[in-house]
């Protein structure tokens, strides 16, 4: 039985190859990720049923189901699947770019950028408001990510260079993160502090609404790049012998990682180690080709937030604790894993 399946069309002339198997996957992990979701929403200080909860999605549940499920869980559940597909996707894509298989959107300085320009934000704006945090978070990043791409050129930016330079950069972002802390106000500190910490305790509808044109924006350039990602894949001299222009296409990836992960962070503070996490694991399931590896990617990141969450408000009851203290708890010993599991090929 063969894997793949070649596909042809007439009008408009096209043919692909489909890896059935891996497409297969994608669905499987898709239905999974439905079932977290359900499980999610239901689960909580009050448990309603699966049954409640699809009752109150079309309408048909009580008036109280409805409140808890539309209101209160599903803005929140929603946010968590957002957050973490953005992350993987923009970890998968930084993978691919410096070819290194611990990359994640810390590594350019993206993350640690977001996270000083939204807490220079908690810290120095009278009325923080939701809908900004995102545009805040992504011009930090943004900035963050062109001084780490700026400061690695030399005739071009070699992996190797980019990622030395951006864990530079992301140490003295974090420095300064810190020294904005310092200077505020005692409840302001607090609060930037339980933000940094990654959480999507409180979300609500304003919320989904405000980084749902950020995800969709950029998730769909990614699909547009595709073929120049599996291109970087095979190497500098090789991408430029099949006609790929490197550097403009290694700077626009590197802009679509900045802003989903930027995005991602101003909305839900620093979730950590989704971005390093996600991709190595679906890379295992479905292969490198990314036309399957950047789906299985981004619901395998939604699914690792919702489930993080998932713990933290229901685990240590009453405490709500936030989901990015338990991807940090896994994240962790899984980076430990693949730096010790890859020490030979450095």
């Amino acid at each position: 039985m063969h894997r793949h399946v070649v596909i042809r069309t007439k009008k408009p002339a096209l043919s692909f190859h489909v890896n059935k198997r891996a497409l297969g996957i994608n669905f499987i992990l898709f239905l999974l990720l439905s079932v977290v979701i359900v499980l999610s929403i239901g689960l909580g200080s009050l448990h309603i049923p699966v049954w409640e909860v699809i009752k109150a999605f079309i309408g048909a549940g009580s008036e109280q189901n409805e409140l808890i499920v539309l209101d209160w869980r599903l803005p929140r559940v929603v946010v968590s699947v957002m957050v973490g597909a953005s992350l993987a996707v923009s970890g998968a894509i930084l993978q691919s770019l410096v070819r290194n298989p611990l990359a994640s959107p810390d590594l350019i300085g993206t993350t640690a950028g977001a996270t000083a320009a939204a807490v220079a934000f908690i810290t120095f704006a009278k009325d923080v408001s939701v809908q900004w945090m995102p545009l805040v978070a992504l011009i930090g990043g943004l900035l963050t990510a062109t001084l780490t791409y700026l400061t690695a050129w030399k005739e071009g930016v070699s992996p190797f260079r980019l990622a030395l330079v951006g864990v530079c950069i992301s140490a003295g972002m974090g420095a300064l993160t810190i020294f904005f802390m310092v200077i505020t106000q005692t409840h302001k500190a607090s609060n930037a502090l339980g933000w940094m910490t990654g959480t999507v305790y409180g979300m609500s509808w304003v919320n989904v609404m405000t980084l749902l044109p950020w995800t969709v924006l950029f998730l769909g350039a990614t699909i547009f790049q595709i073929r120049y990602l599996n291109a970087q894949e095979l190497g500098d001299d090789i991408a430029k012998g099949i006609g790929v222009a490197i550097d403009k296409k290694r700077l626009l990836l590197i802009a679509i990682s900045v802003a989903l992960a930027g995005a991602a962070v101003g909305v839900a503070g620093g979730i950590s180690f989704i971005g390093l996490m996600a991709p190595h694991i679906a890379r295992r399931l479905v292969g490198s080709a990314y036309g399957y590896l950047l789906p299985a990617s981004a619901v395998l990141g939604g699914m690792i937030v919702v489930l993080a969450d998932l713990i933290g408000r229901t685990v240590f009851l009453p405490h709500d604790l936030p989901a990015g203290i338990f991807t940090a708890a896994i994240g962790a010993p899984f980076f430990v894993y693949l730096l010790y599991k890859t020490r030979n090929h450095q």
